[in-house]
């Protein structure tokens, strides 16, 4: 049976979409993928070293100096709009499998202040307004509070300082905020901080106000523990969901085994990208025995270098997934074999801010068995990604919510 793998790079955008500066005018300008390169060169005094994407075709999608322009590999390349609202990793997942995800609530937090202190208030948890500003500390810990990494509105936070507070229950307090939330997802963040956290809160767009997770020293200094907590869907209509009725093996690795659901599915959680890497090469090796089946990999070490604006880390996360991906290359050969490299939005490290950035993303599909290069059109939703898997899997794309197959819809490179 084939295998088909999913690569995730977290926030690997290839260029603005039309209605990119309705929030931020300056992203019209956001193209991840391209500053990304460009500033490397400048800094390392080289072009980064990417001949997996290379030969997938990301030069095809995203035309540069530092990408070859050819490939002699018979893959499918082209790139994909959102198909939801703003530019979030949870939402563009749950899209990504076969969710509609077009109606996302957009709702700062600020207002909706009373519903969820009650909510907390309910189930026995002391909570406060924190200097006024509309956010809340709940039992002198946690904050909850807007996201400012994704758009204003889609997502909300409880994060805590692991010294204050065990995870367990910061993710306790965050599932009773989730039972009253409206916004797409809840999440739990646990780390070690610099200092208090009170210190890094800060206005974000919109009016919203949280805090400054990349500031706070979350991400640099170890430990940091997350927890997505998603609003409630209909996964049955989900890729992961469809091929584990069909019998088939289904692998999530990274932060695809946070946000996805599949209950029949092994989980791989991980954020250190070598990690995510052995995880899923680990996982196409076990289905080398027949079974083959279905693995989605989030690599999330992108869309934290671009939370911190390090453009050169990026560069680095970048020349590590693509030494990956040749190993993966390797390993698919089989006929109806497939690995499809995209992303969830973009999150451009030289925009000048820390959000994510609402980009087309890439779709390049390895496929041994073809005969050659198959050039796609635009796909309108990232749903197009998992339909074209599941065809690829055998499996009945009309059992999902919604989404397309691309394969077969394109035209043969000149």
């Amino acid at each position: 049976m084939s295998t088909t793998v999913i690569v995730v790079i977290d926030g690997f955008g290839v260029g603005a979409m039309p209605d990119a500066g309705a929030l931020r005018p300056g992203d019209l300008t956001a193209d991840t993928c391209g500053h990304v390169l460009d500033h490397c060169r400048a800094s390392l005094g080289r072009p980064l070293r990417l001949p997996a994407l290379g030969a997938l075709g990301l030069g095809l999608v995203h035309p540069h100096p530092d990408l070859a322009r050819r490939t002699s590999r018979p893959v499918a390349v082209g790139r994909a709009a959102l198909g939801y609202p703003g530019a979030d990793t949870f939402a563009g997942h749950q899209t990504m499998m076969g969710a509609d995800f077009s109606r996302v609530t957009v709702a700062p937090l600020g207002g909706h202040l009373d519903e969820v202190s009650g909510a907390l208030k309910s189930a026995g948890h002391l909570v406060e307004p924190l200097r006024g500003q509309p956010l809340l500390l709940v039992d002198g810990a946690v904050l909850v509070h807007d996201n400012l990494e994704a758009d204003p509105g889609i997502n909300w936070n409880a994060s805590a300082r692991l010294d204050d507070m065990s995870f367990d229950r910061i993710v306790s307090i965050a599932r009773t905020v989730r039972a009253v939330a409206p916004v797409a997802r809840v999440i739990a963040v646990g780390g070690h901080a610099d200092g208090a956290l009170a210190t890094y809160v800060r206005d974000g767009d919109g009016g919203t106000v949280g805090l400054d997770t990349p500031a706070t020293g979350f991400y640099r200094n170890g430990g940091l523990q997350v927890r997505h907590l998603g609003v409630d869907l209909d996964h049955t209509g989900q890729l992961p969901d469809i091929a584990a009725r069909a019998g088939l093996p289904v692998t999530l690795v990274g932060k695809a085994a946070d946000i996805l659901a599949c209950e029949a599915a092994v989980r791989r959680p991980a954020v250190a990208t070598a990690e995510v890497l052995e995880h899923t090469l680990a996982a196409v090796q076990g289905g080398r025995g027949g079974q083959g089946g279905l693995v989605v990999a989030n690599v999330q070490e992108s869309d934290l270098a671009g939370h911190q604006q390090d453009t050169e880390r990026y560069g680095s996360v970048l020349e590590q997934v693509d030494v990956g991906l040749t190993e993966l290359m390797g390993m698919l050969t089989a006929p109806g074999d497939r690995l499809v490299v995209t992303a969830d939005h973009g999150n451009d490290p030289t925009i000048g801010h820390a959000y994510h950035t609402r980009e087309y993303v890439p779709v390049l599909i390895h496929r041994p068995d073809a005969a050659g290069i198959e050039l796609l059109p635009d796909a309108a939703t990232l749903a197009d990604v998992g339909a074209t898997a599941a065809a690829a899997l055998g499996l009945d794309v009309a059992a999902l919510t919604t989404g397309a197959t691309l394969l077969g819809r394109g035209r043969g490179a000149p």
